[in-house]
């Protein structure tokens, strides 16, 4: 089968090398329909762009939280050393998952366990427990025959397993439902190595994570902005996959706006958590912030013809508009608003390492997902301030990229 493959693709190459590009006939109906098909696709230049390492796909797992505050330490490894590192998913989330377990126990039940988190988990296992390159543990899916994650039986069997300690009636636990639970995290996600041998060199979790030089417990800050706590202070964002209450500083809208251009001025790039849910949000690639109440007449429908239409219409008709659709101008008022009705949620997280302008010289910021090459940027979506103004629900950072008048103000 390889052989064939191969030929295969020796062949498609060959063709390609000698056959003449063709130019396309501005009259040939179908060229004048493409065109017209793509009118409103922005045409991007970039800015700036930071080093990045290569897309992964977390696949059929709730595991964004993990795969993008990975990128984002591989992108500050790159940074300080040079070197380019693939960090284990696997690891993090076999700590962290048996870390929320035994919360959930401690607190019989009374709080969630999901596949879910944020990006201070990544950050309390590499402290706690270091971390080891990909190659130390199986890849993804290996261990059950599949080639990428798929959390669905391994959560099927450790959710009602976790529930079950939490709510039993003894008067008293032992300890072996930990032990149990281990067998179920090393049956799905591998055995955290407590030593291996990377490039030659022998390592625990703890020193390889020491060996990049980043001080884990000093160099990173996270931020938010919302308005029912004070500005200029620390508070922990009430939603649920925050489980360890890791603190945020909350700052004007503007201001927290400005330390993600400052960043990527300076070279750095954010851990970013925030809502991917509303219609702007693209499964192309792009994300804008519609203003809703333009669309209509600009999607060539009036608004009586507008109501009718379904999601699935409606969204065909927006997309289409491209870098013409009209955007809303975020305020902190309606952040607030959208969060406390819910409508803002924290349900995707994603690594911003980049600005660019499109033909009309608006402004997006480059993202790197964690869903494969997908799209028409092949994992990377381009996303509109508005959108990041609107949507973000909080980000992590390196404390260095953070303006001077910033760190000043809130002492780091």
């Amino acid at each position: 089968m390889k052989k064939v493959f191969v030929l295969a693709l020796c062949a498609l190459m060959t063709i390609s090398v000698n056959a003449q590009p063709q130019k396309s006939n501005p009259q040939d109906p179908k060229t004048q329909k493409e065109e017209k098909k793509n009118a409103n696709k922005p045409i991007f230049t970039t800015v700036k762009a930071n080093p990045i390492t290569s897309v992964k796909n977390q696949s059929r797992s709730g595991t964004c939280w993990d795969y993008s505050t990975l990128s984002f330490f591989e992108s500050e490894i790159l940074k300080k050393t040079g070197k380019t590192v693939d960090l284990c998913e696997a690891f993090v989330a076999n700590k962290t998952y048996m870390d929320r377990a035994i919360q959930v126990v401690r607190l019989h039940g009374d709080c969630q366990f999901s596949q879910g988190g944020s990006a201070y988990d990544p950050l309390y296992c590499i402290q706690h427990y270091g971390i080891c390159p990909e190659t130390a543990m199986p890849a993804p899916g290996s261990l059950y025959g599949d080639s990428l994650n798929n959390f669905n039986e391994f959560f099927s069997v450790m959710e009602p397993y976790v529930g079950a300690v939490a709510r039993n009636k003894a008067q008293k636990l032992s300890g072996q439902w930990k032990v149990g639970l281990q067998g179920i995290l090393d049956a799905y996600l591998g055995k955290c190595p407590e030593t291996f041998t990377y490039q030659g060199k022998t390592y625990t979790p703890k020193s390889y994570a020491a060996s990049f030089g980043i001080d884990w417990d000093n160099d990173y800050v996270s931020f938010t902005s919302y308005t029912h706590h004070p500005f200029w202070t620390a508070f922990a964002v009430e939603v649920q996959d925050n489980w360890r209450n890791s603190l945020s500083w909350n700052v004007p809208m503007e201001d927290m706006m400005r330390i993600i251009d400052y960043a990527i001025e300076q070279g750095y790039t954010i851990a970013w958590g925030g809502d991917v849910s509303e219609e702007g949000f693209t499964r192309q690639g792009l994300a804008y912030a519609y203003d809703k109440k333009k669309m209509p007449s600009l999607a060539g429908s009036d608004m009586a013809h507008w109501l009718k239409l379904s999601r699935t219409e409606k969204t065909n008709k927006l997309d289409s508009l491209g870098c013409k659709a009209p955007e809303i101008t975020p305020t902190q008022k309606q952040r607030q608003e959208r969060f406390d009705d819910w409508e803002l949620t924290d349900d995707h997280g994603m690594h911003i390492y980049g600005i660019a302008k499109d033909q009309n010289g608006k402004e997006y910021y480059m993202v790197k997902n964690s869903w494969g090459e997908t799209g028409d940027y092949k994992g990377i979506w381009y996303m509109t301030k508005a959108f990041i103004a609107a949507n973000t629900m909080d980000f992590m950072v390196n404390k260095n990229a953070v303006p001077k008048d910033i760190r000043k103000k809130l002492g780091i």
